[in-house]
Order: structure tokens, then C-alpha cells, then sequence
């Protein structure tokens, strides 16, 4: 996924109420940009770090620009990391269209946003000629806390935890379920924040041992796009 347009680079000021982030442009505004990310962003939101921003092609739109992407300072090393939560779905599907996501060989349909469970959607439902229909979560992951591993969530997660016991419904119910974790920066691995979240921890083994399928991919993250790369290894116990 290309940005359409060259992102605004800044410096940031503050994150704030979750969903806002003040940032000094280099002509000494300081503009109020959209964080869509209700995370907590741990090691993300240092004030000063070099920011990229996207901005809205709607002059309407209450607030202007988006942030897109924060240069961290990260163990391991400083990297651009995607903390825009909106992207990760725009990500598999793009990797779908191009045939990149092996788990869904064969699929040729990708229909997004589809009711299941108790009062859920899931993210999309893969379908194919002569193979049964799959429900696939996405999850996105931006936190890194040693070098080379990628963990989710970062903070109390109940929302995924529940998604994670309804997909688990699916496989019982003699249907497919698979989760694709979208990891906005460079890894080698990836587990589950359990110390942050032990609830979502106990509800993704539980799903992993009644079927659902789990799969992370690293994205290739800077300033020109950020798309899904390769699989990588989820070293979370059974």
C-alpha cells in the first residue's frame, strides 16, 4: 500500500484523549492530527519523535491530518513503525489481491465487515469455489519490548479476547477461523503480551487449541507505503 500522497513530516508534541496527537511541523505549526489507535502505544508516543503524517483530501473533515507512522526509538534500534489501526485490514486484503497470504491459498473472495457471533464482525470471510467459507481476524501489532519480537496487545484487550472465544465458536461449529496478526514494524517473532493482557492471552491459546488457525506477518514499513512482507514465527505456548 503506496500513500497517494507524500507524508508531512514532524515532530511530536503530545498524544492525548487517545484518539489526538499534537505535532510541530517544521514551519512552527503545531497542527492536531488524528490518531486512530486506541492503544496505549507503549515506546511509541515520545515527545520529539519524528513523525510522518498523512493528510486528508476531504477539506471538510474536522481534523486535517492523520498520523501515519513514528520513527521509534526501539530495541534493536530505531525504526519506522505504522501506528494507524485503519491500515492493517487495507493490508491483507492487498495481499490477498496479489496471492501473498498462503494460509488463504485458493480463496478467491474477500468480503469485509461480516456479522458472526454474538453481537460481533468479523473482518472478513474468504470464500472460494468448492472450499468451506473462513472467517479472518486481523489484528495489528506495533509493540516491540526486546529486539526482534512483536507482542499484542499492548494493554487490556477484552474485545479481541471475546473475538478470539467467538472464532473459536466457528471451528466448533465445523467451520474455518484464522487470525492474521499485521506487524507495522520489523520482527523476527511473535508472542502475546500476556503480563499486559493475561485474559487475551488465555482466550488466544484456548482458540489455537480449538482450531483456529494464527498467523503473523511483518510488514515492510517507511515512508513511501507500508505492505504485509513474510510470515513470521508466533512463539506462544500451547
Amino acid at each position: 500500500m503506496r500513500f497517494p500522497a507524500p507524508l508531512i513530516e514532524g515532530r511530536l508534541v503530545q498524544r492525548y484523549k487517545r484518539f489526538l496527537a499534537d505535532v510541530a511541523l517544521p514551519d512552527g505549526r503545531i497542527v492536531t492530527a488524528h490518531c486512530a489507535n486506541p492503544g496505549a502505544m507503549l515506546g511509541l508516543k515520545a515527545p520529539g519523535s519524528r513523525v510522518l503524517l498523512s493528510e486528508a483530501g476531504n477539506p471538510a473533515r474536522k481534523l486535517r491530518f492523520s498520523w501515519e507512522l513514528v520513527e521509534a526509538d526501539l530495541p534493536g534500534g530505531p525504526q519506522w513503525v505504522g501506528v494507524n489501526t485503519l491500515r492493517p485490514n487495507a493490508l491483507v486484503a492487498e495481499a490477498f489481491r496479489a496471492g501473498g497470504l498462503a494460509p488463504l491459498g485458493g480463496y478467491t473472495r474477500l468480503k469485509p465487515e461480516v456479522r458472526y457471533g454474538a453481537a460481533s464482525r468479523v473482518d472478513f470471510v474468504a470464500s472460494g469455489d468448492g472450499l468451506p467459507p473462513c472467517h479472518v481476524e486481523v489484528k495489528n501489532c506495533h509493540l516491540m519490548r526486546r529486539a526482534g519480537l512483536a507482542e499484542f496487545p499492548d494493554c487490556v484487550a477484552a474485545r479481541s479476547a471475546r473475538h478470539m472465544a467467538e472464532l473459536a465458536g466457528i471451528v466448533a461449529g465445523g467451520g474455518r477461523a484464522v487470525v492474521i496478526v499485521a506487524v507495522q514494524m520489523r520482527a523476527e517473532a511473535f508472542d502475546v503480551a500476556r503480563d499486559l493482557d493475561p485474559a487475551f492471552d488465555r482466550a488466544f491459546r484456548a482458540a489455537r487449541a480449538a482450531g483456529v488457525e494464527a498467523y503473523a506477518y511483518r510488514a515492510q514499513v517507511g515512508p513511501e507505503g507500508v505492505a504485509l512482507a513474510d510470515p513470521i514465527p508466533i512463539t506462544t505456548p500451547p
